[in-house]
């Protein structure tokens, strides 16, 4: 099985640590030896997005990141988003325009919605269309997911103009 590691990372705010052989990848590694499950796996080879997490703040496909290269990095999961008493705007829209089915792509897909409107937060359909490209979803045809985040994005432009 090969040597093992000392994995040190900051998951949703909190530092966490564990073992690891040095092959194995983040979304392993967030699943199993931390137990945060809302991490999917899809493809296993960085295609269909479901396994997307943020690192650093930008999202990645966790199944093709190795744990070793998060070490001292801040990692988000779907469970860093939002609180336990309430859904972030983005989860919220999700639920809000129906874009979500089954649920498998979900956490993937609210993670790279999230990002793309950290970085951008009026963003244009094209926009949306490429941040969301490499997220692969078979239930909805993503015209909901594309709504979800426009909804996503004016409720954040409304909630970030001071109120008198």
């Amino acid at each position: 099985m090969g040597s093992r590691h000392e994995v040190s990372l900051v998951v949703n705010g909190e530092e966490r640590r564990g073992t690891a052989p040095a092959r194995t990848s983040l979304a392993d590694f967030l699943r199993d030896t931390l137990g945060l499950t809302g991490t999917h796996l899809g493809c296993e080879q960085g295609v269909c997005g479901a396994c997307t997490v943020l690192l650093d703040g930008a999202p990645v496909r966790s199944c093709i990141v190795l744990a070793v290269q998060a070490e001292e990095r801040e990692v988000t999961t779907i469970e860093g988003v939002g609180g336990p008493d309430a859904l972030s705007p983005v989860q919220e829209a999700f639920c809000e325009t129906h874009a979500l089915q089954c649920g498998y792509c979900t956490s993937g897909m609210v993670l790279a919605a999230q990002a793309l409107l950290d970085a951008d937060p009026d963003p244009s359909r094209e926009a949306i269309d490429e941040a969301l490209g490499g997220n692969i979803c078979r239930c909805t045809g993503y015209v909901q997911i594309r709504a979800a985040v426009e909804r996503a994005a004016r409720t954040l432009a409304e909630e970030a103009v001071p109120h008198e």
